[in-house]
C-alpha cells in the first residue's frame, strides 16, 4: 500500500468527523458555544483551549492507532520483525514529555481559572449589582428581588451589563440553577445556600432549567430568563409591583406544592425573610 494512500485513509474519517460537527454546529445553537454574558464567554474559551489541548494527545494516538494496525497487519509481508526492540530515547521523550508538558499546562490554567470562574466571586462593574434570591421547588423556580420587593415564578428578568448576585437555595430535594448562556450551574440545596454571580453582555431571551433530575416534573422545571435594558427591567418590575397577588406565608405554602409546567406568575411584598426562614426551617425544624 502506497504512502499516500496510507494518510488518506487516516485522514478521511477525521475529516468527516470534522466536517459533521461543523454542520451540526451550523445548524444548531449550542448555548455554552455562543455565551450572552461575560462568566459564559470565560467559561466557552476555556472548554475551546482544553478541547484544542486534548487534540495534542487525541489526534495522534487515534491516528497511529490505524497506521500501526495497517502497518503490522499480518497480510503485509514488507513490515520489520524486529523482536529484539525494546527501546526508543527519541519516542520515550515523546510519549512522557507532551502528557507531563499538558498536564503542567493544565494544571496552571485549573489553578487560575478556579479563583477567576468562583461563581461566589462577585464580579467587577460600574454598574450596580442585582440581588436575586433563588429558590427550587416542585418543580418550578421562585425569584425574589428583596431589594425592589417583588418576586416571579419561572421568569427571571436582570439588566443587561449589570452584575447579578444569586443567593440559591431548595424547598425540595437537591436541584441545579443552570442559564448555559450566562454561565455554569450550581446546586440549590434544602437548609444550605449557595451563590453564582452571573452578567448578560447581550439583549435577548435565554433558557435556564434544573440540571439535576429532581423527580416526576423535572422535565417541565425550567423558566426563561430575560436580559433588558435598564428602562425595560424597571418596567418589568413596575409591572411585578401591580400584581394582585402578595407573596405572604399563605400564599407561598400554595406557591410551594408540587405542580408541573407552572406557569408564569407574579407577586408583590414577599413575606418579610422569606428566604432566611426557608433555609432555617431544614436547621431549626422551625416551620413557615
Amino acid at each position: 500500500m502506497s504512502t499516500k494512500r496510507k494518510i488518506l485513509i487516516i485522514a478521511l474519517p477525521v475529516l468527516v468527523v470534522i466536517g459533521l460537527l461543523i454542520v451540526f454546529l451550523s445548524q444548531h445553537n449550542v448555548p455554552v458555544l455562543t455565551p450572552a454574558g461575560t462568566i459564559a464567554a470565560q467559561e466557552r474559551n476555556l472548554f475551546v483551549f482544553a478541547l484544542i489541548l486534548a487534540a495534542f494527545v487525541v489526534i495522534p494516538v487515534y491516528s497511529l492507532t490505524i497506521l500501526i494496525a495497517l502497518k503490522y497487519r499480518e497480510s503485509n509481508k514488507k513490515a520489520r520483525y524486529e523482536p529484539n526492540w525494546d527501546h526508543s530515547r527519541v519516542l520515550e521523550t515523546i510519549w512522557w514529555g507532551i502528557p507531563m508538558a499538558i498536564i503542567a499546562v493544565l494544571s496552571v490554567v485549573t489553578w487560575t481559572s478556579s479563583h477567576a470562574l468562583d461563581p461566589y466571586k462577585p464580579i467587577a462593574s460600574v454598574h450596580s449589582t442585582i440581588n436575586v434570591e433563588v429558590v427550587s421547588l416542585d418543580w418550578k423556580w421562585l425569584f425574589i428581588y428583596p431589594n425592589q420587593s417583588v418576586a416571579s415564578v419561572n421568569q427571571l428578568a436582570i439588566p443587561v451589563n449589570h452584575p447579578v448576585h444569586f443567593y440559591i437555595t431548595s424547598d425540595t430535594v437537591m436541584n441545579s440553577f443552570w442559564i448555559p448562556s450566562l454561565g455554569g450551574q450550581i446546586y440549590a440545596m434544602p437548609g444550605m445556600m449557595t451563590q453564582l454571580n452571573l452578567e448578560a453582555s447581550k439583549l435577548g431571551s435565554y433558557y435556564g432549567s434544573s440540571a439535576n433530575i429532581s423527580g416526576k416534573g423535572f422535565a417541565g422545571m425550567h423558566f426563561e430568563a430575560l436580559s433588558l435594558n435598564y428602562q425595560a427591567f424597571s418596567s418589568w418590575l413596575h409591572k411585578l409591583s401591580q400584581s394582585r397577588l402578595s407573596l405572604n406565608i399563605a400564599n407561598y405554602k400554595k406557591l410551594a406544592r408540587p405542580s408541573e409546567y407552572n406557569p408564569v406568575a407574579y407577586y408583590k411584598d414577599p413575606a418579610d425573610n422569606l428566604f432566611s426562614d426557608i433555609i432555617n426551617q431544614y436547621m431549626t425544624g422551625a416551620k413557615l
